[in-house]
């Protein structure tokens, strides 16, 4: 069993977080799910649904495996020097730190991304790429997995990434039913990235 906490902020994406959440949640034997946010309580989306966060970040157990998803709202938070400092702490005992989309740029803002390999959403790359003092980004993949980071590109791209996770994780086998019960196909060449060019 792999416990695994998806960080909430006021705009999110919706599927940053219930793409992965979604394939994640076929294999309850192996995974854990609980939403994690600054504070526990009702956080919305950029789509406007709230989602409830059942632990904030003081007080909350050391968590497993760690998933920040993007959204509009990823763009104050790599200004908000409170927060970057509290995630910091949340995360530092974390075997595995992921993201989705622009969860990257908070994630390298919050310097958790220096000296790592990390891509991110094509279209809000240059921003992105912006944040963190020695990131090694990479505009072309659709994620990437570095030691114990692992980044995706935008939106969609988190189921792949969830998927290649699993395999990593438990087998190859087990990604493949996972992403069969869903009826989903995803991508398993993270250099496969047909978007870096548009």
């Amino acid at each position: 069993m792999r416990d695994v906490s998806v960080v909430l902020f006021d705009g999110f994406e919706l599927l940053d977080v219930f793409g992965p959440v979604e394939i994640l949640s076929v294999l309850p034997e192996q995974f854990r799910v609980t939403m994690v946010a600054a504070e526990a309580g009702l956080v919305a989306s950029s789509q406007g649904t709230r989602v409830e966060a059942t632990d904030g970040f003081v007080g909350a157990a050391t968590p497993d495996i760690v998933m920040v998803p993007g959204g509009i709202g990823s763009r104050p938070l790599v200004d908000d020097d409170v927060y970057l400092a509290q995630l910091r702490n949340y995360v530092r005992g974390a075997n595995l730190v992921t993201s989705v989309c622009t969860g990257s740029a908070i994630l390298a803002a919050a310097g958790l991304l220096d000296g790592y390999r990390a891509t991110s959403n094509k279209r809000s790359f240059d921003w992105v790429a912006t944040q963190g003092s020695s990131v090694i980004w990479e505009r072309q993949a659709r994620w990437v997995q570095d030691r114990d980071r692992w980044t995706s590109s935008g939106v969609a791209a988190g189921i792949d990434m969830t998927a290649a996770l699993i395999a990593d994780l438990v087998d190859t086998e087990t990604a493949e039913h996972a992403a069969a019960i869903i009826e989903y196909e995803p991508q398993t060449d993270p250099d496969n990235d047909p978007f870096a060019a548009r």
